[in-house]
């Protein structure tokens, strides 16, 4: 399968593509640890510059922070608040490459609604709607067109009721609407990032570790088999994210937890907007609640400290839950209550240390780390700069190795799938198949004929069918039940969906592992 479709990882590839690793068959230019959005794009960028790349992940791609997003691809309104315009710039721009150029199947426009209640001040709505101005300032300098994401504007209270049927309407005068990106889903976009890095011949080994990691060496093991080996690069990249001082200890960070909760979509009214709820007392934070797949709501975010070891799957505290649902019942009648919440998903955003003070006025900015002596380091930053993330520490890696590569070509590099809007629109599959894999909905489609009940969704109310999940197996790497159900669809979520499509699963796993049509 993989000769016919190079962008595909199967068992197979790995296996042949592992085992030349290991006997010292392959010339590697740049290994990469990490398989997050971050190492995912580094891999990317790397072998689009003609570089011989592997890349290594201990568990499975966007295993880690990279899957516990809010799924947003925004413009940097947030950043600047606390005046951190440059980054908010930066997000501008890399938004922009994402929605018309890199993954426009991704990624569709939200509007993004905060709704001006008695307790929003006129000078606080002013203060508001001068930001959302900014935003559209910086929209248009990062050459995003309106038709893409229009511009910000005030709306009537029975316009915000409209679009979040449960919004409280006491003393509601209206929203300040903008515009924003949202993606299907944060660890699918780590996927197509992924499988294109390997269309470009990059070797994407998931379930394989890395150990006693320096400047150009690291011991390699696959954690199925037990098998390693030492394998040299011209240069080590440490894209490890959360657990980037695990592999070079002499990195400092300061994680910080944000946690959501997941909601049934009827909780909220069936809400086609997100709304943006002012933190009381805060002028500049907020909590968000925005509609998601699979008939969700998600409601985010925190912004904890987060000491001692690094857990595999972090969890939301009682008292995140709480602080969600306090912010939710100033703006929603009636107000959610903790019975309504069908799920939670926390992650740790990786930000590198820079002594005291609150996580949340600490800098997003990426720092790419290099002393000249152990592996270069990435850290920092967030989802919607990952491309511009990559393209620095590549940068770096070429820099510090004397390496031979052509210049930086992502920013107009089309993922797996990625198609213009006509394109996609006349893609004769379901749109939730195009919204999630373009126009390899395509690829589903005739795999669903060739899979009993290869159509049929994996269980009843959840609209992801049996072939996606062969789809994954046979393309996407998955080798798991955890991978099907966790990453590369987001069922797992809800424990009880989870429970319902875990037959399925494990049945695709069994009977298609191996040699996909």
């Amino acid at each position: 399968m993989t000769a016919r479709f190079e962008s595909g990882l199967d068992a197979d590839r790995r296996r042949a593509e592992l085992e030349a690793l290991f006997s010292g068959d392959v010339a590697v230019d740049v290994l990469v640890i990490g398989g997050g959005i971050t190492g995912a794009g580094i891999a990317l960028d790397a072998a689009a510059r003609g570089l011989k790349v592997v890349l290594v992940e201990k568990r499975d791609l966007a295993f880690g922070t990279s899957r516990w997003s809010s799924k947003l691809v925004h413009g940097g309104l947030r950043y600047l608040a606390s005046g951190q315009v440059s980054i908010a710039r930066e997000s501008a721009i890399e938004r922009g490459i994402l929605m018309t150029r890199t993954a426009p199947h991704l990624i569709r426009a939200l509007p993004q609604v905060i709704p001006l209640h008695s307790s929003v001040s006129r000078l606080d709505e002013a203060v508001i709607r001068a930001g959302l101005r900014f935003g559209d300032l910086l929209r248009g300098s990062a050459g995003t067109p309106s038709t893409v994401l229009p511009s910000a504007r005030r709306t009537s209270p029975q316009e915000v009721s409209a679009a979040a049927p449960t919004v409280r309407l006491e003393t509601l005068r209206g929203g300040a609407q903008s515009w924003d990106g949202q993606l299907v889903d944060d660890a699918r976009l780590v996927v197509a990032v992924a499988r294109t890095a390997a269309g470009h011949g990059a070797s994407i080994l998931t379930g394989v570790g890395a150990y006693d990691v320096d400047r150009t060496t690291a011991t390699l093991r696959d954690e199925e088999t037990g098998a390693s080996a030492r394998v040299r690069a011209k240069i080590v990249i440490n894209a490890a994210g959360v657990w980037a001082g695990e592999v070079d200890p002499r990195i400092s960070l300061r994680p910080s937890r944000g946690t959501h909760l997941v909601f049934d979509r009827s909780t909220f009214g069936g809400m086609s907007c997100s709304l943006t709820v002012p933190v009381p007392g805060e002028r500049n934070r907020f909590v968000f609640a925005l509609p998601a797949p699979l008939g969700r709501v998600y409601v985010g975010l925190t912004d904890e400290i987060t000491d001692g070891s690094i857990p595999d799957v972090p969890l939301a505290t009682e008292p995140e839950i709480d602080f969600l649902l306090g912010v939710l019942a100033t703006a929603f009648e009636p107000a959610p209550t903790r019975a309504d919440v069908i799920g939670t998903f926390a992650g740790l955003r990786p930000l590198l240390n820079s002594g005291d003070g609150p996580t949340a006025d600490m800098s997003r900015r990426h720092a790419v780390i290099d002393d000249g002596d152990g592996p270069i380091g990435i850290v920092g930053g967030k989802l919607t700069t990952y491309r511009l993330m990559a393209q620095h520490a590549v940068d770096a890696g070429v820099a510090a190795a004397n390496l031979t590569a052509g210049p930086c070509r992502t920013a107009a590099l089309p993922l797996v799938g990625a198609a213009a809007p006509s394109v996609l629109a006349a893609v004769a599959a379901p749109d939730t198949l195009v919204r999630r894999y373009g126009t390899e909905a395509r690829l589903i489609q005739r795999l669903a004929i060739t899979i009993p009940g290869g159509s049929a969704p994996v269980a009843d109310g959840i609209d992801v069918i049996v072939a996606e999940l062969a789809f994954s197996v046979g393309y996407e790497g998955a080798r798991s039940v955890e991978d099907l159900l966790d990453r590369r669809t987001r069922i797992g979520l809800v424990a009880a969906d989870r429970e319902r499509a875990l037959p399925v699963a494990e049945r695709i796993l069994s009977e298609y592992g191996i040699g996909l049509p």
